[in-house]
């Protein structure tokens, strides 16, 4: 019988722009995704998962089956429009709500500053490529800390700085849709993680009540063959893009020489440069000890071939068309997809031994990450909705398998405290659409009717014994 500790949090995750609807309601400002989807994708999301309306309804869900806490993020454009300037009341007013409710239902919320939905007027002015909306990210999250204090426990400020570089200036896939510039890349990754060591340092210096930390997705990187130097240095290169950048700049408060070096090579073979000022480095190393916990996201690991030094090549998989992904980087390599691991109808090789490996990466190599929380994880599929529900043995499976790692890390050694389920309800996923599904409750989209799968009644047992099995 393998049991987490008492104090292990069963969550459920969602992000406003994902889960709320309400896009254009209530005086909430307009992000770059309202026109991205318009011009690029054969979907919105309006309504989503109507949260902004049926909170009170999901939160009930979530005290009846068993969930602990809740990942929720600010719309930053409900707050301010703009995202900066005029304040909306009543977008400062619907968090109120939101958060009352979750209180009443014994539901904690885990609040999330900025997830993928910077305000259009911001975006449009080069996102956090544009140094002065790192600024104006500062100043909303002290706006919020101050307006929320009394309600939240837990902040995060950055939800997948990564994926947020890599969609929008690697394969394309976010707005704005720049593909294949690596300088961009990084430049956005550091950006981003001066904003947030900024923010975190205004929260601990001013005292405020409360933890903080940030969320990074961590996708575990292989060689192909270990025995290749190729394919070695192929991971090795993918795995500074993706994170061991980012997490040098959150626990170093630097970039160590070997990450230097790999970034130096890729853009030697890309083109472009960093621009790494000695105040930001300043900012980084100071705010490096004050995070009170890493959010780690895992759902796939991937293996890496090298050398690849054709042009880059980067197919989505957004339709679940098994086998019609494609991911070559020059001067980085590309990924295999013929291994054997399963993968998902998205091309997501299934591997919970990579969420025990980076748990342990983190452990070893960034000794003051204090503790951890899986902050998302879970199976996305094309659920099949009958007899009311869904009979969802693959993503009981996949939850399990993905809980029994974090238990072997925790005894070794990983300070984990807690698993937020991606996703507490069916929501709009950015660049699939609304037929990958992922939740505990199916939503009906066109009546927006919540319905319990089987995962759920399994969730909630898990949930009162702690017990894996």
């Amino acid at each position: 019988m393998k049991r987490l500790p008492e104090d292990f949090i069963f969550g459920g995750a969602t992000a406003a722009y994902q889960a709320e609807g309400a896009t254009e309601t209530d005086g909430k400002g307009r992000v770059a995704w309202d026109t991205f989807l318009e011009d690029n994708y054969w979907y919105t999301a309006e309504p989503a998962s109507d949260f902004y309306h049926r909170y009170p309804v999901d939160l009930e869900l979530a005290e009846k089956f068993g969930i602990k806490g809740i990942r929720i993020s600010i719309a930053w454009s409900r707050i301010f429009p703009n995202g900066f300037g005029e304040v909306n009341q009543k977008g400062v007013d619907f968090y109120h709500d939101l958060f009352d409710e979750c209180h009443k239902r014994g539901v904690e919320p885990f609040v999330t500053l900025h997830h993928f939905d910077t305000p259009e007027v911001l975006h449009s002015q080069g996102d956090f490529l544009n140094r002065e909306n790192v600024e104006h990210f500062v100043n909303y999250a002290k706006f919020c800390f101050t307006e929320y204090g009394k309600q939240v426990n837990y902040w995060t400020t950055f939800n997948e700085i990564g994926p947020i570089g890599d969609g929008q200036y690697l394969n394309g896939k976010f707005p704005p849709g720049i593909k294949y510039d690596l300088a961009k890349v990084f430049q956005s990754h550091h950006n981003m993680m001066i904003a947030h060591a900024k923010a975190i340092a205004h929260f601990k210096d001013n005292k405020l009540s409360g933890e903080i930390g940030i969320v990074h997705a961590l996708p575990t990187k292989y060689p192909y063959d270990p025995n290749s130097p190729e394919d070695v240095r192929a991971a090795e290169l993918e795995d500074i893009i993706h994170n061991k950048f980012i997490l040098d700049a959150t626990y170093l408060g630097k970039y160590s020489e070997e990450t230097l070096n790999g970034v130096k090579e890729i853009l030697e073979a890309n083109g472009g440069e960093l621009d790494i000022r000695p105040e930001d480095l300043d900012i980084l190393h100071y705010a490096k000890d004050m995070n009170d916990f890493l959010g780690i996201n895992y759902y796939m690991s991937d293996w890496m071939r090298g050398p690849y030094n054709g042009n880059t090549t980067i197919t989505h998989n957004a339709t679940g068309e098994q086998g019609s992904s494609e991911y070559k980087i020059k001067g980085v390599g590309m990924r295999e997809f013929e291994v054997d691991v399963p993968r998902t109808e998205w091309d997501w090789m299934i591997y919970p031994q990579g969420l025990y490996d980076q748990i342990m990466r983190v452990v070893r190599d960034y000794p003051n990450y204090k503790k951890i929380y899986i902050t998302e994880n879970g199976l996305g599929y094309k659920d099949h909705f009958e007899d009311n529900t869904v009979y969802d043995d693959e993503r009981i499976d996949y939850i399990k398998q993905h809980l029994l790692a974090i238990y072997d890390a925790i005894q070794d050694g990983a300070d984990v405290r807690g698993y937020f389920l991606w996703s507490l309800m069916d929501v709009f996923s950015w660049s699939n659409g609304y037929e990958k599904r992922y939740g505990l409750f199916y939503v009906n989209f066109e009546t927006q009717e919540r319905f319990p799968k089987k995962s759920a009644y399994w969730y909630k047992k898990l949930s009162e014994t702690h017990i894996i099995e």
